[in-house]
């Protein structure tokens, strides 16, 4: 979405922070991230049976119960959790406490999309050292991807988010309208809604440049690549060709709503049929159960649209728990860690309506085959854990995506104010993007 006021504001002074932490890595982006670390995990247990206190940066729902649960289970640990915002408040009292050299938490929940900023500057713990490489058959390959940065591994995944379609269904049936089960079929709902009532619009879209990645994700798109000091951009590529092919159309026709995204009023679009529709993350569910009551026994969920009817999909969300270099006991914190993703913390964090990326939770009967009744009774869970193992592999970001994410609105995002096709976007998006890249000591290729 775009920033706005005080979020605005603080996407600026992320980026600032960024600017000087990237510059400033004085081994550069190669050095700064050793891969490969590998050991047991004989020190997180012996750290465990010692003791101690560590202190926690997390902003998600299960955090505290999360954090009450594993001291009941290890009371010798003291636990501190701070929840220091969402977002790029986050990030950047993160950055801040990093720059400064300390300040920082022992243990602090990173996006998987802001894992490679923090893992590249040396901020971050390699888990290798303690063994965690041996946990790489509980996750799915996705979310396991994404702790990986250089070589390292530097998280365990918690969340994951695989995009399905989230409709309204009373209002598809009261149009019939059928489900789309590709994107052509996607655009041709579309049409039909708006036709039938012009105050309907198949989804909303103002310019989200988290949505834009995961839809060319998605496509097959793979525009950005990150080897030691090399970075390539091709936001230009066969995948966010398909993407924009079919996105044009909706935009330029304006049969998507401009409603900003996360706003009251994209609450109440949801609630009263003008927003019919979210391609969107697994984690979706809770949003609307706690923000749209209006919705409840109106909503369905459905798999993705495809290009070609191949189930395919990608992440959208999902996040990690790091432990930072700054530590003064790393193998306490990474204990932890462990616990929270692997182990009894997944417990709280399932109740509290998260997505799992461990696979035996997502494989559990009980998970799979529970019955929503915001959703009519559905069983979400089974097209959402499907849809987890349908992600397509070899996904990316750029060592430097939370700047990225921030100039979006200013670059590819004018393309939904003029309607001047996204292909021009996204090529403004990335010569912005490689102007940066170069400037922070990067060698960076454009396709």
């Amino acid at each position: 979405m775009f920033p706005t006021g005080r979020r605005r504001k603080a996407a600026v002074a992320l980026a600032a922070a960024l600017v000087t932490a990237l510059a400033g890595c004085s081994s550069g982006p190669e050095g700064a991230a050793p891969g490969g670390a590998t050991g047991t995990q004989d020190a997180v247990d012996a750290a465990l049976r010692e003791g101690g206190t560590i202190t926690y940066w997390s902003w998600t729902p299960s955090a505290e119960a999360q954090v009450e649960a594993f001291q009941r289970e290890f009371p010798n640990v003291k636990v501190e959790y701070v929840n220091a915002g969402t977002g790029n408040d986050h990030y950047t009292r993160l950055q801040n406490a990093v720059k400064a050299g300390s300040g920082a938490p022992d243990v602090a929940q990173v996006e998987y999309q802001a894992l490679p900023q923090f893992a590249l500057t040396g901020s971050l713990v390699d888990l290798g050292r303690y063994g965690f490489a041996d946990f790489e058959s509980d996750y799915t390959p996705s979310t396991w991807n994404s702790v990986k940065v250089g070589g390292g591994l530097f998280g365990l995944p918690q969340d994951s988010g695989p995009m399905a379609l989230f409709y309204n269904k009373q209002l598809f049936d009261q149009h019939g309208i059928a489900v789309p089960k590709t994107w052509a079929e996607y655009v041709e709902a579309a049409k039909a809604l708006h036709a039938a009532d012009p105050t309907k619009y198949i989804t909303s879209d103002s310019g989200d440049a988290g949505f834009a990645t995961s839809m060319i994700w998605q496509a097959g798109g793979k525009p950005f690549r990150t080897e030691g000091q090399s970075v390539t951009i091709d936001l230009q590529d066969e995948g966010a060709r398909k993407w924009t092919s079919v996105w044009d159309e909706l935009v330029e026709q304006e049969l998507v709503s401009g409603i900003r995204g996360w706003t009251d009023d994209w609450y109440r679009g949801l609630g009263d049929g003008t927003i019919a529709s979210l391609v969107v993350g697994a984690w979706m569910p809770g949003v609307l159960e706690a923000s749209v009551p209006a919705g409840a026994g109106k909503w369905a969920v459905a798999p993705v649209p495809t290009y070609d009817g191949t189930p395919v999909t990608a992440e959208n969300g999902g996040s990690t728990q790091s432990v930072l270099e700054q530590s003064a006991n790393p193998a306490l914190a990474a204990a932890f860690v462990r616990w929270l993703n692997n182990g009894n913390g997944i417990k709280p964090f399932l109740e509290s309506g998260g997505f799992p990326a461990t696979t035996a939770d997502l494989g559990s009967s009980a998970f799979k085959d529970a019955e929503s009744p915001y959703f009519g009774g559905q069983k979400v869970n089974q097209v959402l854990t499907e849809a987890a193992g349908q992600v397509v592999p070899g996904w990316s970001y750029l060592p430097y995506q939370l700047y990225a994410n921030t100039i979006f609105g200013d670059t590819a995002g004018r393309s939904y104010t003029d309607r001047s096709g996204l292909d021009g976007g996204l090529a403004a998006w990335q010569r912005a993007l490689a102007d940066y890249g170069t400037q922070q000591g990067f060698t960076v290729t454009t396709g």
